[in-house]
Formats: structure tokens, C-alpha cells, sequence
């Protein structure tokens, strides 16, 4: 729940495309709600324009998903393969 509006932080992020903090807050927010699609989205946007962001926090709150979602999911294996692409490409 204090996770932030995703409005305002969409308009944020909308305002300057390269604040990360924004995307990882933004996936939060949607995680908060559980829209896990959109949250793993936002991960992968940051993870896409940098890998090492924060620590790499952004590719280890979307293996939390993973986690919490199930290795076996549908959700998972989509999301696990995108992964791969972006860090492997």
C-alpha cells in the first residue's frame, strides 16, 4: 500500500524515461495490487536499459516474483525466458 500511485509515478516516468527508481517503485506498486505482468514489465524495462541498476535490484525483485509465482507457472516460465533474452543478448 505505500508502494505509490501508479498514475503519478506512470507520469513520472512518462517525464523522464531514465528514472529507474520510478520503473522499480512503478513495478512495486503494481506487485502491491497483484498485477504481476505489469510489475515484471517494468522490471524488464530497467533491466533493459541497465542490467546493474541499484545493485541489480530490479532482476532480483523479478526472481522474487518468480518465487512467488512457481517455478512450473505460465507467468514464470514467459517471463523467465524474456529475462534470459535481455541478459543474454
Amino acid at each position: 500500500e505505500n508502494a505509490g500511485d501508479i498514475a503519478e509515478l506512470e507520469k513520472t516516468i512518462e517525464a523522464d524515461s531514465l528514472n529507474y527508481q520510478a520503473r522499480y517503485d512503478l513495478a512495486l506498486a503494481h506487485q502491491a495490487q497483484g498485477n504481476f505482468t505489469a510489475s515484471a514489465e517494468a522490471l524488464l524495462a530497467i533491466i533493459m536499459r541497465d542490467r546493474e541498476w541499484n545493485d541489480d535490484a530490479a532482476r532480483k525483485q523479478l526472481l522474487k516474483l518468480f518465487e512467488a509465482e512457481g517455478a512450473d507457472s505460465p507467468f514464470t516460465l514467459k517471463y523467465r525466458r524474456r529475462l534470459s533474452s535481455v541478459l543474454f543478448s
